[in-house]
């Protein structure tokens, strides 16, 4: 692919950013115009190793061939009709997820945050109907992160997150990650789910031991309360299989995802078991974008490529590779690495000083990094990296260690 210099230069773009959007991001100094598979350009034509994929949203690369073409060629047909009639590729999608998941329908919205807001409302009404009674309550865990709507921070177990918007919503617990025991002590008359991601990426990549996550499942089954899984980031092969659950042996009753089922086109979806699923009816719930023609095109075709391509397996493959050769820095650099902890291509940095300093010496060496939380730094490359990226960006990073931090 041929790189274009932008007609606006990184400044003049950050510039006007700052006089015309509402400040709401800690946003870099560097304004990317053009990707191509796992590397993308600034507007100064600067290229950039891209392990960031929009926080694990573009995990088959930038402008993959396939889904821009069937992006384009939905937009030559149909962009938007509305849910008062049936669309064709929402169907077409929703099938494919239910015949590779343990669920039976499917609800879309527009985002990770639209998919956990559903999870919540479904959760409710359906112990509504079932139990007649006031059980309405939902636990979540510390560090956890489900979205930025008034529900979803509340559910999220991050004191940062919910600064400044009280009151928040009544009927949320909150108990250590990996702690069943908590998790035990906190059911309570009024619960009615519980609600966790198997691997915590905003709150520090930590992930779900599998006997802890097993026990909730069992817990779940004995209290008859919902089990709710969000994988809006740690779902669609990032793991290392196509769904995070499916590590740990058991069934949940409802799933969450958005990130790279769309591989950039905005789209959530909720996935639910008939039993729970049933409890909506037209009216209880809508999205007025949520699973449109265009959203609905590109998320079919990102999961067949997913399946064609056996994304998931090699994601483990490649996540073993850079989590063996961290570790082996780890080795080198103890003073600057504390833990290397993840599963799949979801993969954490435990650093001894400040996440965000190790991702600002990575970006001006050419490397994109995320921080998540103040101590770790994340890898999020594309499912489909090839060996030659990872080795480049590994050692960029190992640049960035030999340096006073």
């Amino acid at each position: 692919m041929g790189m274009k210099v932008s007609v606006m230069s990184n400044q003049e773009i950050l510039d006007a950013g700052k006089k015309y959007i509402m400040n709401t991001y800690g946003r870099f100094p560097i304004a990317l115009t053009q990707g191509q598979g796992s590397r993308v350009w600034d507007a100064d034509g600067k290229e950039y190793v891209d392990f960031v994929a929009g926080l694990a949203v573009t995990s088959l690369g930038h402008c993959h061939p396939e889904v821009t073409g069937a992006i384009h060629e939905q937009c030559q047909a149909l962009v938007h009709t509305s849910n008062l009639y049936w669309i064709k590729p929402q169907v077409e999608l929703a099938k494919m997820l239910v015949e590779n998941s343990d669920f039976d329908k499917v609800f879309f919205a527009n985002s990770g945050a639209e998919a956990n807001e559903g999870a919540i409302k479904l959760a409710r009404k359906h112990s509504k109907l079932k139990f007649c009674s006031d059980k309405y309550e939902i636990i979540t865990m510390s560090k956890s992160f489900h979205g930025r709507t008034m529900a979803t921070l509340t559910a999220t177990g991050q004191e940062k997150v919910q600064k400044g918007f009280d009151p928040l919503l009544e009927g949320f617990k909150y108990v250590p990650f990996n702690d069943y025991e908590a998790l035990a002590g906190a059911v309570g008359d009024k619960t009615c789910a519980v609600m966790l991601e198997p691997v915590q990426g905003e709150g520090g990549v930590n992930v779900a031991d599998k006997d802890y996550l097993q026990k909730v499942a069992k817990l779940c089954r004995e209290k008859d309360l919902l089990l709710i899984l969000d994988e809006v980031q740690c779902g669609m092969g990032r793991t290392g299989r196509l769904f995070a659950y499916q590590h740990y042996g058991i069934k949940p009753h409802i799933m969450t995802l958005a990130k790279a089922l769309g591989n950039g086109t905005a789209i959530g979806a909720m996935l639910a078991v008939d039993e729970v699923a049933g409890s909506f009816q037209p009216g209880d719930h809508a999205s007025t974008f949520g699973g449109n023609y265009l959203a609905t095109a590109a998320g079919k075709k990102v999961l067949e490529i997913m399946l064609r391509e056996n994304l998931a397996a090699k994601a483990a493959e490649m996540g073993s590779y850079i989590m063996e050769e961290l570790s082996r820095l780890k080795g080198l650099y103890p003073d600057k690495i504390a833990e290397v902890r993840g599963l799949g291509l979801l993969i954490g940095i435990e650093v001894h000083g400040e996440s965000l300093s190790i991702v600002k010496k990575a970006m001006d060496k050419g490397l994109l990094l995320s921080a998540a939380g103040t101590q770790v730094v994340r890898f999020l490359p594309a499912l489909n990296v090839d060996l030659e990226t990872v080795k480049l960006g590994l050692k960029i990073f190992e640049e960035v260690l030999k340096e006073d931090l």
